[in-house]
């Protein structure tokens, strides 16, 4: 069986995730479902996780939720991390610029290269390139960098004029992290959907989702207040679906 909490997991985080996690396992157990002891991390890939036939609890993000994996593992709920501006479950990106550059506004970047993620992340990706196209901006995410901390370290470094984070991974960088005081943020996204828990096509929805739901609210306050964790929020796949891929 496999358990992963891997898009939130940066090393601050860690021992909260866990917990939640222990939380969550014994729910199941006592419920009378397996789960196993403790979170799987490491993993060069996701994908192996998300598709695999034991997944018993894992997170997504929405472009490969609505891309590859809708259909094929069943969508449990979405973790609302309190996002200012957004409604419960949903999140945005945030472009940032370094902090010294005297552009104000994506308008000013227009035609600029862009650090990027992975060209299936929602947040680091598709939401930046539809949000520059509904205003007439273009961006060339020329800088594929493998994580959202490293797009950070790209800009924060020169090697990039701009990126787009998750906003709920910039607000834990910013908790932190020292390259983050070397960024400003000059524009965000329109809210979308959040990025989802998953398990194994087949689970219970709704059991799995009211023990997830109680593991989250009965969290120590200080791990609530580390995560910004809320709640669990029910949102249909068809949001998720209706959110526009970017073509290349």
């Amino acid at each position: 069986m496999i358990a992963s909490l891997p898009m939130y997991d940066l090393p601050p985080f860690r021992a909260a995730n866990d917990r939640l996690w222990a939380g969550i396992r014994d729910r199941m157990r006592a419920t009378g479902l397996p789960a196993p002891e403790a979170l799987t991390r490491g993993a060069d890939t996701l994908w192996p996780q998300w598709e695999a036939a034991d997944l018993t609890l894992s997170q997504t993000c929405g472009m490969p939720y609505r891309t590859r994996l809708h259909g094929r593992v069943t969508l449990i709920g979405t973790p609302d991390y309190g996002v200012e501006g957004c409604p419960p479950g949903y999140y945005r990106s945030v472009f940032v610029a370094h902090k010294d550059d005297t552009r104000q506004g994506l308008g000013a970047f227009d035609g600029s290269h862009m650090a990027y993620n992975e060209d299936v992340s929602q947040s680091g990706w598709a939401a930046p390139l539809n949000h520059a196209r509904a205003n007439g901006i273009t961006l060339n995410p020329t800088l594929k960098t493998g994580g959202h901390l490293l797009s950070l370290q790209a800009v924060a470094e020169g090697r990039a004029p701009l990126a787009s984070l998750d906003a709920v991974t910039f607000r834990m960088l910013q908790s932190f992290h020292p390259l983050a005081a070397q960024i400003k943020v000059i524009a965000q996204t329109d809210p979308t959907p959040g990025l989802p828990l998953i398990a194994a096509k087949g689970a219970d929805t709704a059991v799995m989702f009211r023990l997830i739901g109680d593991a989250i609210a009965a969290m120590p306050t200080d791990d609530r207040a580390l995560t910004g964790l809320r709640g669990l929020i029910a949102i249909p796949a068809e949001h998720y679906l209706a959110v526009p891929t970017p073509t290349h």
